[in-house]
């Protein structure tokens, strides 16, 4: 299930409650729930693929915070979103957060605390865009190509993010690319990633690659036209 969909009938469930209190001359208590349903609308609008809007969000990429307009008029999908990572981890508890994927590069999920990475020199690139970093290393080794959950950052975004790992590969540090559980939009840009780094030709067998060694990642077919048109765009 997309995102705009699965929120939206989440939004559509808020409403319920509304109703039931209305008619029971309960108007008052009806706010809460009016509001996160509105909020929850208008991310079912944003994340739709003719839109794909994240950045009204406001995550802002060098420190992957989130500022305090956007905290508080959006609280209700932000905590929406750590309640389902953390209900989804829970189900997935057989399966690590990360793993290396190839010498030194690493793909997984969140990280909630330094023990969820990788140990060493690390540089981060964080694919979310509804999930906020924690500060658990220095910007300089941090970016943000934050997306929807099931939707990909542009291919200008997965050059950009590529670029910047390389130059931090080049200096001895380890990589690790995550988004919120490590199956879809973080193994989109590892596979560009493993292609720039003339580890593979193609992302598809980039993606063959990763399957070895996270086998439940799970790209959709937007994040392969995106691999396909990064591909157009990169430099030969």
């Amino acid at each position: 299930m997309g995102i705009s969909m699965f929120v939206g009938t989440a939004a559509t469930v808020f409403l319920i409650p509304s109703f039931c209190l209305t008619k029971a001359g309960l108007p008052l208590l009806t706010i809460p729930f009016l509001y996160t349903s509105f909020i929850l609308f208008i991310i079912t609008i944003v994340s739709h693929t003719a839109i794909n809007l994240p950045l009204v969000l406001g995550k802002n990429p060098k420190t992957g915070q989130f500022p305090f307009w956007s905290i508080l008029f959006f609280s209700p999908f932000l905590l929406f979103s750590q309640l389902y990572f953390h209900f989804k981890r829970i189900k997935r508890r057989g399966e690590p957060l990360y793993n290396e994927i190839y010498d030194g590069l690493y793909l997984g999920g969140w990280p909630r605390s330094e023990t969820d990475m990788p140990t060493g020199d690390l540089s981060v690139i964080d694919c979310t865009c509804d999930l906020p970093h924690r500060g658990l290393i220095d910007p300089e080794d941090y970016i943000c190509i934050g997306a929807f959950d099931t939707r990909s950052p542009l291919p200008w975004q997965i050059e950009l993010a590529v670029r910047w790992a390389c130059a931090k590969r080049d200096t001895g540090r380890k990589i690790y690319i995550h988004c919120a559980f490590g199956h879809g939009r973080s193994a989109c840009v590892m596979c560009a990633f493993l292609v720039a780094l003339g580890i593979t030709e193609s992302w598809k067998e980039a993606e063959k690659i990763i399957c070895k060694k996270r086998p439940r990642i799970k790209m959709n077919r937007l994040h392969r036209s995106t691999l396909e048109e990064w591909s157009k765009i990169r430099p030969s």
